[in-house]
C-alpha cells in the first residue's frame, strides 16, 4: 500500500479507503468487522462512512453502519485510523435523518456530529465531510443545472445556509477537538471555490478534501474540477470506481446477477442511463482481450490517476474485497491507457 497527504491536511491516509455504507443492510456486524480487520491488515488505514448509511437509505436501517464501525473502532489504535464520516444535509423524502434537516445551519451540523461521535464511540473525526451542498445543484445522477430549483412552490427565491456560516461553524468543531479537517462531498467546481475564497477571506478552515463520483464511465471530475484540486491542493476521494458493479462486468455476464443493481430496483438514477450498459460492456471486452479482470483495469484505472488522494472501495463479500485491494497492484500499459481514452472519447461520460 502507498500513502499521501490529503490535500493540505497534514494527514496521511493510503490511497485505498475502505468504504462502508453495505454495513447494516447488505453486511451483518461480524462481516464489517471482518472488512474492516482484513483492510487494516493490508495497510489501508482509511475508512468512510456517514450518518445516513447504509444505502440505499431508509428509515429503518439509517444510522446502522456507523454503530457498526463503532463497536469495532473502540478495540483499535485510535491513532493509526485516518475516519471520515459526513452529515446530510436537506433533502425530500428523507424526513427520519435528524426529523428532516431544513438546512446545514449551526444547529443541524451540531446535532449531526454529536450522533456520529457517539455511534462511532470516538472523540473526533478526522476528516468531516458536507455529505452534499445545501443549495441548488445536479447530483446523485442529475447532470444539468435548472435554475428554475432556486424558486419555492410560490416562486420565492429559495434561501441558503451561507457558506461563511457553514465553515464558521466547521471551525468551531475543529477547535473543539472533535474535527481535524473538513471536506465536501458531491461538490461541483463553484462550490469547492467558494469555500476556498470564503475560507481565506475571513480565516476560516480550508477544505481538504472532495469525496465526488469518479470510474470509467463518469470521468466528469476531468472537466473543470482536476484543475481546481491541482491548484488548490485539494484531494479527491473518488468513489463508486465500479459503478455499482457495472464496471465489474458482473452484469455484462448475467444481468441478473446478485448487486444492488439488481436488489435495489430504481435506485441509483446515474447508472439507469441508456450508454451505461454498451459502455460497460465495452470496457469488460478491453480488460479481458489485454488479460486483465474488468476490475482489474476499472480499479487500477482510478486508484493511478494523478489527481485521485484515495479511493473509496466498497465489498459484500470478503472474495471482492480481497479483489480489489489485490487491484491495487495492476499497472496499466500507456497503450492499454490510449485505448481507455479511444472508448472514453467514443461513449464519453455515460453516467454523470
Amino acid at each position: 500500500m502507498e500513502y499521501t497527504q490529503l490535500g493540505n491536511s497534514g494527514l496521511t491516509v493510503s490511497k485505498v479507503c475502505l468504504g462502508t455504507m453495505t454495513y447494516g443492510d447488505q453486511n451483518t456486524e461480524a462481516e464489517a468487522h471482518a472488512q474492516l480487520d482484513y483492510a487494516m491488515a493490508q495497510g489501508i488505514n482509511f475508512i468512510d462512512t456517514a450518518e445516513m448509511y447504509p444505502v440505499p437509505p431508509k428509515a429503518e436501517t439509517y444510522t446502522r453502519t456507523e454503530t457498526m464501525v463503532g463497536t469495532w473502532l473502540k478495540k483499535q489504535p485510535r491513532d493509526r485510523i485516518i475516519l471520515g464520516s459526513k452529515a446530510a444535509g436537506p433533502r425530500r423524502g428523507m424526513d427520519w435523518i435528524r426529523g428532516g434537516p431544513p438546512a446545514l445551519d449551526r444547529a443541524n451540523i451540531r446535532a449531526a456530529i454529536e450522533g456520529s461521535l457517539k455511534r462511532l464511540q470516538t472523540d473526533y473525526i478526522d476528516v468531516y465531510q458536507l455529505h452534499w451542498p445545501e443549495r441548488n445543484v445536479p447530483m446523485f445522477g442529475q447532470y444539468q443545472f435548472d435554475p428554475a430549483q432556486e424558486l419555492d412552490a410560490g416562486g420565492r427565491q429559495v434561501q441558503w445556509v451561507s457558506i461563511r456560516n457553514q465553515l464558521e461553524t466547521l471551525a468551531e468543531l475543529i477547535q473543539e477537538g472533535k474535527v481535524r479537517a473538513i471536506g465536501l462531498s458531491n461538490e461541483q467546481p463553484w462550490g469547492l471555490m467558494e469555500f476556498l475564497r470564503i475560507a481565506g477571506e475571513y480565516g476560516l478552515p480550508r477544505v481538504a478534501s472532495v469525496q465526488n463520483c469518479y470510474n470509467l464511465i463518469n470521468r466528469g471530475m476531468e472537466f473543470g474540477m482536476s484543475e481546481v484540486l491541482y491548484r488548490e491542493n485539494v484531494g479527491l476521494l473518488a468513489y463508486s470506481p465500479l459503478a455499482f458493479g457495472h464496471l465489474s462486468g458482473k452484469y455484462i455476464d448475467d444481468p441478473e446477477a446478485k448487486g444492488r443493481v439488481t436488489m435495489f430496483l430504481g435506485y441509483a438514477q446515474r447508472y439507469k442511463k441508456p450508454g451505461v450498459v454498451p459502455a460497460s460492456a465495452a470496457y469488460t471486452k478491453l480488460a479481458r482481450a489485454h488479460g486483465l479482470t474488468p476490475v482489474q483495469l476499472a480499479l487500477s484505472f482510478v486508484y493511478h490517476r494523478w489527481f485521485v488522494s484515495s479511493t473509496i472501495i466498497g465489498a459484500t463479500t470478503m472474495a471482492q474485497l480481497k479483489q480489489n485491494i489485490d487491484a491495487w497492484q495492476t499497472r496499466l500499459t500507456p497503450e492499454l491507457v490510449q485505448e481507455i481514452e479511444h472508448l472514453h472519447l467514443t461513449m464519453m461520460n455515460p453516467a454523470p
